[in-house]
Order: C-alpha cells, then structure tokens, then sequence
C-alpha cells in the first residue's frame, strides 16, 4: 500500500511539472480565436496540401490524341490514355494510369488520381476529385429475358455527368444511363466502394458512406444523409434531408425528411422501440413454452 501511494505521489508531481510546462509554452505563442475551429482547420490543411500540388505538363509516355483539347496549367501523368474530341479544362492534374474515353469533358481544377476509368461521353464539373479505381460510365445493368428465357442486352446510350464540387471515393461505380444521364449533382460527395446504377439522379450536397448501393432510376433528394452499407430500391424517391442510418434498406419512396433505420427502414424512434421487443422474444417464447406446458398439465387433471 506505501508503495502505491509513492507512486500516485509521483505521477501527481509529474501532472503538476507538466501542466506549468504546458502553461509556460503557451504563453509564448500567439492564438487565433475562430468561430468554427474544425472548418478552419480544414482550410490550413488545404494550404498545406497545396504545397504538394504538381507542376503543369505532360509526362513521358502519354498518349493524347491530337483532336484532344488541353487547358492552360493541366498536368497529365504518364501512362495516361485521352481519347479523341476529349475536353481537358485548365488546371486539371491527371495522375498517371488513367483512361479518359472519347468526348469526355472534364472542367477546370479537377483532379484526378491514378487508376480512374471515364467512359465515352461523360462529363465531370470543376473542382471534382476522384480518387483511384473508381469507374464512371460503366454499363448499367440493363438485360431483359427473350422467349427462351436468356438474357439479351439492352444497350446503355446515355452518360454520367458530374457537376461542379463533387467528391468519389475509391473504387467506386456510377453506371451510365440506358438513356439520358446518370447525375451527380453539385457538392455531392460519395465514400469508397459504392454502387450508383443507371439513371440515378443525386441531388445537391448529399452525402453517402462507404458499400452504399443505390439501385437505377432512383432520385435522392438534396442535403440526404445515407450511412453505410445502405441499400435503396430502385425507381423510387427519397425526400430532401432524409437521414438513413447504416445497413439499413429502402424499398419504397421517402415523401417527408424523416431518419429511418432498419430493414426495411422505418422512423427511428420506432425501430428502437421494436428492438426493444426483440430482444425480449427468447424470453418471451421461453415463457409462452412454459404456460404451454401448465396448461396442458391442467387439462389432464
């Protein structure tokens, strides 16, 4: 016991040496107060990647076709294939190992990381990112069953576009559509590994998690919130600011803001209040086996 009490003694002075320390190095420095300190954190962060940013030009091994169109400033990484009648706004940086395919128009200040795949056709906004592995203008998943039962391919003719401020994680898929565009709207930003099939329409500033499956011709409102790992149904609409919590499935259209959980998701407060219940079935069904049992000895009396 003597000795835990030197112990406790001696981490205490050690607290009270540290915290004078800590005092007296704050006294020599000089503290900005801020409204937002996690917002502003995030701009110096940005001005600290921006020292790494890279320096205009093409890199060896590049093929560029030559009906191709670069802007002023824009960095094209070795190994990187632009196809013709392609549009490469000013500033953009193209990391090397990508694929833009024929009529791609990809805005100013754009940047791309390696490995990036942009199909025929589709447009990207300015100030996009778009991070490694990630697809956009894949077929959607179109097939319909002839007289035999085998699937016949029902070509994708439509595109991607992607307006300004967008952000995709890695690998992530955004079919293109059957007809018409595919659209990821201004501001919106998407995790790793999701799943966007054809003719989706994401609203502005919505945001998804990472394993997001949205199935075709759903529209997502602005400002909706979906955690990971969710899947929505196809064909259906879900209101702006709807929340949906992860692993949770939504089969049918969200008409009012609302946070769902669950599968199929239902308002929140209600999913917790049947949880509750679920958890008490074992028990439950353990008492009902039981009054079963009374029951029965009391018929045979």
């Amino acid at each position: 016991m003597k000795n835990l009490f030197i112990q406790l003694e001696q981490v205490f002075v050690l607290s009270i040496n540290l915290l004078n320390q800590t005092n007296h190095f704050l006294k020599g420095l000089t503290l900005i107060k801020v409204d937002d300190a996690y917002s502003c954190f995030a701009k110096l962060l940005e001005l600290y990647g921006n020292l790494y940013k890279k320096e205009p030009g093409i890199e060896n091994q590049t093929q560029i076709d030559p009906s191709a169109s670069i802007g002023a400033n824009a960095h094209i990484g070795s190994f990187t294939y632009v196809a013709k009648n392609t549009s490469i706004g000013a500033n953009v940086v193209i990391y090397p190992n990508c694929y833009i395919g024929e009529n791609v128009t990809i805005a100013e200040g754009t940047k791309i990381y390696p490995g990036v795949t942009i199909y025929h056709d589709c447009k990207v906004g300015s100030n996009c990112i778009i991070h490694s592995g990630t697809v956009i203008g894949s077929d959607g998943f179109g097939f319909a069953p002839d007289e035999k039962g085998k699937f016949q391919k029902i070509p994708q003719i439509g595109n991607v576009v992607l307006e300004d401020d967008v952000e995709l994680g890695s690998n992530v898929s955004i079919d293109r559509a059957t007809m018409g565009s595919t659209f990821i709207r201004k501001g919106v930003k998407i995790d790793n590994l999701c799943q966007i099939a054809h003719n989706v329409d994401v609203d502005e500033d919505s945001a998804m998690a990472a394993q997001v499956g949205i199935a075709g011709s759903t529209k997502i409102g602005k400002h909706v919130l979906i955690g990971g790992q969710a899947g929505i149904s196809g064909h259906i609409k879900i209101a702006d600011e709807t929340k949906i919590v992860a692993q949770s499935g939504i089969p049918s259209s969200i008409k009012k803001a609302q946070t769902l959980m669950g599968s199929p998701g239902i308002p929140l407060d209600d999913f917790k209040r049947s949880y509750f219940g679920f958890r008490k079935l074992p028990g439950l069904l353990k008492k009902i086996q039981e009054l079963e049992e009374k029951i029965e000895a009391l018929t045979k009396v």
